[in-house]
């Protein structure tokens, strides 16, 4: 985007796209059935010690980094040098294979609830092969380009926010009458119980109240600049932990913890609230059903092409073959893209074959999109230290305070990263040998592998450098 367009987007528009980027009210599902209602202050506690700091450490890089449009990169090279940029910007990639694998049985969920009004349990194996043509079609599709996809996935954030407020209101006026909750809504209920597993589970509610890092790439767009762009990021993020928290606390008012399932949790706790009021419950549930699919097909649509766009075609050239990195008309790169297919598909298969149930194949699922989840923030939060530590002289318009305010309050936030994202490698009630092979093991390899190609890249360029340096001196003696 060129100077003389920056500076045009209000506050309102830039509260939408946040909204967008962050609030998914799958998340109050997913933490309700794994901590039930203790995940509403765990949301708001959440909202305070990590969207918040978070979004000022963006917005520090996004105002240092000006003139760059290519994000994590950049914001990673000058503090953590051009090998760990590449790592970061790699396992931003990576960690988002995960995220697919979680995703699509919910897409396929909603997709039985929009054309039958009821969700149709297939088995793992059979959600994994539907699962790999609807990915399929989402590369292909995202292939051809997909600016209109977020157009519409933008009306259709709106639409989810409209089943939210209908379903608050829902509650609530239950709650006003003689209603009694399916699960008691007590002081008792909402205190969490701090051990292993809820540290493991809050890895998930940090990236349920993530996204600022999306956010951030309208900072210079703003009308205001940064001192705006900070007063809305943090309204929205003080907003949004409290629809989080709200949510969570009436996410059981119709239907209890122990019946809600991760792939149709949505649509289940509507067809709750319509039995109570008398309603249809297959038409509540079709329509749930189609704004909750084309959202999150929608979603991932744009979301395939996204994080391979981001790593690709922003690295240094060379690092990849030309045509792997080589971006088609619509500005993808397409080989990539379907490398990324091939990836997602042998983890589907892997994950259908060694799944007793659809609803297990979620739970492992989802445990490992939380814990790798957390290393592209862990990467940006070192970088923060470092750049703060050793770079503060660079100029910018905004800072999060002293030089040592910064650095102790990311410091915290790395401490309790590292501690969660542990807790979630290794969850409860597991096999300590498979957890550790699927959720560090295999994020080690391919870290691993990707620092070799990275270093060996870098060495073929020196030495390039350096024949070229001997070869122009002798042509000088000569």
């Amino acid at each position: 985007m060129s100077e003389s367009v920056r500076g045009t987007i209000g506050k309102f528009a830039l509260l939408s796209m946040t909204f967008a980027a962050v609030f998914n009210v799958r998340n109050i599902v997913n933490n309700n059935i794994e901590l039930g209602l203790s995940s509403a202050p765990i949301f708001l506690l959440a909202t305070l010690v990590y969207f918040i700091p978070f979004v000022f450490i963006i917005a520090e890089f996004v105002s240092a980094n000006k003139n760059s449009e290519s994000g994590m990169y950049d914001w990673l090279k000058k503090p953590l040098g051009t090998r760990m940029a590449y790592l970061g910007s790699f396992l931003y990639w990576f960690v988002n294979l995960f995220w697919f694998v979680s995703l699509l049985p919910n897409v396929i969920a909603y997709a039985s609830y929009a054309m039958l009004g009821y969700e149709y349990s297939f088995s793992p194996m059979v959600t994994s092969i539907i699962s790999i043509v609807l990915f399929a079609a989402a590369t292909h599709i995202s292939t051809k380009g997909a600016s209109w996809l977020g157009k519409i996935a933008e009306i259709v954030a709106y639409g989810v926010f409209a089943l939210f407020a209908i379903y608050v209101v829902g509650a609530l006026m239950a709650l006003s009458g003689d209603h009694v909750p399916a699960q008691p809504i007590t002081l008792e209920a909402m205190t969490p119980t701090i051990n292993w597993a809820t540290l493991g589970i809050m890895c998930w509610i940090f990236q349920a109240a993530g996204g600022a890092e999306t956010a951030a790439a309208y900072l210079n767009d703003v009308k205001g600049g940064q001192k705006s762009f900070i007063k809305v990021i943090i309204s929205a993020g003080i907003v949004i932990g409290a629809m989080y928290a709200v949510g969570s606390l009436l996410v059981n008012v119709f239907v209890p913890r122990e019946s809600l399932t991760y792939a149709g949790g949505m649509v289940e706790i509507f067809t709750g609230m319509a039995q109570y009021f008398g309603l249809s419950e297959a038409l509540v549930g079709r329509f749930v059903g189609v704004v909750l699919f084309i959202a999150m097909f929608g979603s991932m649509m744009m979301w395939t092409s996204a994080p391979v766009k981001i790593h690709f075609s922003e690295i240094p050239l060379g690092v990849y073959g030309e045509k792997t990195t080589q971006l088609n008309e619509h500005g993808v790169p397409v080989r990539a893209a379907w490398w990324q297919f091939a990836f997602v598909f042998v983890m589907l298969v892997v994950n259908g074959f060694g799944s007793e149930s659809v609803q297990q194949m979620m739970n492992t699922a989802i445990n490992l999109t939380a814990g790798t989840a957390m290393l592209p923030p862990i990467f940006i939060m070192v970088a923060y230290f470092v750049f703060r530590w050793k770079h503060d002289d660079t100029p910018r318009e905004f800072r999060m305070g002293s030089r040592k305010f910064g650095m102790g309050v990311v410091s915290v936030l790395i401490a309790i990263f590292v501690v969660s994202m542990s807790a979630s490698a290794f969850p409860t009630g597991v096999d300590l040998v498979r957890a550790f092979f699927i959720n560090v093991f295999m994020t080690a390899v391919f870290s691993a592998l990707a620092y070799w190609w990275i270093s060996r890249f870098e060495k073929r360029q020196a030495r390039k450098q350096a024949t070229g340096t001997a070869g122009g001196k002798l042509a000088k003696q000569s």
